[in-house]
């Protein structure tokens, strides 16, 4: 088969490789759609390496057809229409994924449209909902609004109840958009300071960040007492000065998590969770996905040169 290539300091290929091994407990699919997302830009630069025996292809999310399951494989079958979490080796023309990551398609849905939920929803339901416990009635402020996460984290939050949705975005047209989708106010953050916002509303009870180094005792400001505070990236850095005396005086939790390298289990159930609890909305359209561009799997330099310039809203894809 064919998949994208990443050899140091050279374009993105797509060159012939050997076709992936399928498990006993594991689903081979014939890729429609791909997914990027901000990890694979990581993994390209040799920061975020695949967990143990995860392919080295880049991509973590897919839709597409199933060519064939594994032995003990018996929720999935040949010619299904599905979407899928992978550890790695999205970008390619047939992925692999463990039978309990996988997401039924919608009957009318596109491909494009299921490869941008995947990842994104279990990502957002591990910490907004499991870890951090976003109860309805509770405020929530999701950064990086107009993300593939957040676009979902913003669905999500309002689905479930949350009292007040608070947003940030890079433009004022992104944070339209996130009170399109259906934040109570989308915060332009290189006009206004998010914390104020945040502050003036109230306050926030859960907050899902992307952003880490200064934002990190900026959330800490415009938390509320008892707050949660989830941090699954650190754009602007790992490291920041931290004043534990509000931490202690706000009784804030502080936690930071993956999503890529849990057990296929943890997985399964978080998949499950998010099918209980939310498909029933993605089926009836009052969460839909968001798509920025598409991009021929074989232009995936072109791809991820979108990405990092990060003007885009939604998801940035790989189509076949």
């Amino acid at each position: 088969m064919h998949a994208v290539t990443a050899e140091p300091a050279s374009p993105l290929g797509w060159d012939e490789v050997s076709d992936p091994e399928v498990g006993e407990h594991d689903v081979l699919i014939e890729v429609r759609a791909a997914g990027l997302n901000r990890a694979d830009l990581a993994q390209r630069a040799g920061n975020y390496p695949p967990p143990a025996g995860a392919s080295t292809t880049l991509g973590l999310e897919v839709a597409g057809v199933v060519h064939s399951v594994g032995d003990a494989v018996n929720e999935w079958n040949v010619g299904d229409r599905v979407c899928a979490l992978l550890t790695g080796g999205g970008y390619a023309e047939r992925a692999v994924a463990d039978a309990g990551s996988i997401f039924p398609m919608p009957e009318a849905m596109e491909y494009t449209q299921a490869a941008c939920l995947p990842e994104a929803m279990m990502t957002v339901w591990a910490n907004v909902f499991l870890r951090s416990e976003l109860q309805a009635g509770e405020a929530f402020l999701m950064h990086g609004g107009t993300s593939g996460i957040g676009v979902m984290g913003i669905q999500m939050a309002r689905h479930a109840g949350a009292s007040h949705v608070f947003a940030t975005a890079g433009s004022d047209d992104k944070a339209a958009l996130c009170v399109e989708l259906g934040a109570d106010v989308g915060i332009n953050y290189k006009t206004e300071d998010f914390v104020a916002v945040v502050k003036d509303g109230g306050g926030a009870d859960v907050i899902l960040d992307m952003v880490g180094g200064d934002y990190i005792m900026r959330n800490v400001d415009a938390a509320k007492l008892n707050g949660r505070i989830c941090n699954i990236a650190y754009q602007n850095g790992f490291e920041a000065a931290i004043n534990f005396g509000p931490i202690m005086m706000k009784r804030l939790v502080l936690t930071a998590t993956t999503l890529r390298a849990r057990s296929a289990d943890e997985k399964r159930r978080i998949r499950d969770a998010v099918i209980a609890d939310f498909w029933p909305a993605v089926l009836d359209g009052s969460i839909r996905p968001v798509i920025d561009s598409t991009f021929p799997m074989e232009e995936a330099e072109a791809a991820h040169s979108r990405m990092e310039a990060g003007g885009h809203s939604g998801k940035i894809l790989l189509i076949r």
